[in-house]
């Protein structure tokens, strides 16, 4: 499966791994886990997730996409992924089209 490159540039992942940044305390808080449970769901330790949360280390892409799947298939962040904007539509339109 092949996508074409400008989707996937450098600009289009840092402007979405910013948005999930920015809301990542709030959606964590709407689903109702704590940093280390959290942290055990994604494969990674409390405190990586804990500096990524407060900004002081950057998400990888991987990392971004293992927590968008984890918050679109809960109920009550689902929506809100959209709303802020941190969900990639045009990346999941090509996938659906493959």
């Amino acid at each position: 499966m092949e996508y074409p490159k400008a989707a996937l540039n450098a600009s289009y992942k840092e402007k979405y791994i910013s948005v999930l940044t920015e809301y990542l305390s709030s959606l964590r808080a709407k689903v109702g886990v704590t940093q280390e449970e959290l942290s055990k769901i994604i494969g990674v330790s409390r405190q990586t997730y804990y500096a990524i949360e407060n900004r002081s280390r950057e998400m990888s892409w991987s990392m971004y996409m293992t927590l968008i799947m984890f918050f679109d298939t809960n109920e009550k962040t689902h929506d809100m992924l959209r709303t802020i904007g941190a969900y990639p539509d045009e990346l999941m339109a090509l996938i659906k089209q493959k």
